[in-house]
């Protein structure tokens, strides 16, 4: 992916090598447990107002963030996230132009091991995620090498998806699309709720797919093997790969992000076709 040269944006916030405030806990989701929490949040674009919403805390050891001395070694990284966001700031800006509509682009945090939001204090397990209180994008750069190590998904493009899919949600909130899911979800039963949270995860993996596709269209952005990277990325974070995974057995109506061929379907729809009208996943009848 060509983005050494691209613009940088104003809008991230590096916190790595803050402390939270003494005594401050983690929440947690009740009934689940650690590996749970941890796999919901890897699954990538996991909006924590709906699992936290109502959730008693789960009381955990307080966690101070010191600084670790070594901020120089994550430049590169940070960098790079900074020309990517910039990337989805300009896409966005001109697709909201053409409907009429003003983007108001999202701040992204950076933190290492755990961070205070809007939405409660997370800890690095928990994976990328969006806030739509704060309108905040929170990432550990260590995710980026868990992605690797972990779902054998390398590659500078397969983290641009990452930061990507995160920003789709950001979108979702800006359209009032989240709300009216959340809402849906509240009067649900929990496989309708699991139903919902596919159809948005899948339109946020389309709406990375349409990102990718003006990107490349107004600055060539991409090189050999970027797209294959991306869906590599999309495909191997799909909740059948990760619960077959883990447990040895698929649940399907357990699925709160999509298969992984639905992720790369999505993805690739948006990347094809380069518009969100592509991606209402929502009224699909095959996702």
């Amino acid at each position: 992916m060509r983005w050494r040269d691209g613009r940088q944006s104003d809008n991230v916030e590096d916190h790595r090598g803050m402390s939270l405030p003494r005594g401050a806990k983690i929440g947690g989701v009740s009934g689940l447990s650690l590996l749970a929490v941890v796999l919901i949040g890897m699954f990538l674009g996991i909006d924590p107002t709906v699992i936290l919403q109502g959730v008693p805390e789960i009381q955990t050891p307080s966690v101070s963030v010191q600084p670790s001395g070594r901020p120089a070694a994550n430049d590169d990284e940070r960098n790079f996230v900074a020309v990517v966001l910039a990337e989805t700031e300009d896409v966005w800006h001109e697709t909201f132009r053409n409907m009429g509509r003003t983007y108001q682009p999202p701040r992204l945090v950076l933190f290492s091991r755990a961070v205070e939001s809007a939405c409660g204090i997370a800890g690095s397990a928990v994976g990328p995620f969006y806030c739509p209180p704060d309108h905040r994008v929170y990432l550990d750069l260590s995710f980026f090498e868990d992605l690797r190590t972990r779902f054998g998904a390398s590659g500078d493009f397969a983290r641009a998806y990452v930061i990507a899919h995160e920003v789709g949600h950001h979108v979702q909130s800006l359209l009032g699309i989240s709300q009216k899911v959340i809402e849906l979800q509240a009067r649900g039963s929990p496989s309708e709720r699991n139903k919902l949270s596919v159809r948005m995860e899948l339109q946020a993996d389309c709406f990375a797919g349409v990102w990718a596709h003006q990107a490349d269209k107004s600055r060539q952005i991409l090189e050999a093997g970027d797209i294959e990277e991306g869906l590599n990325a999309a495909g191997a974070i799909g909740d059948d790969r990760i619960q077959r995974k883990t447990q040895g057995h698929v649940v399907p109506d357990a699925f709160t992000h999509g298969s992984s061929a639905q992720r790369v379907r999505w993805f690739k729809i948006g990347l094809e076709r380069g518009n969100i009208q592509a991606c209402d996943t929502f009224n699909a009848d095959r996702l």
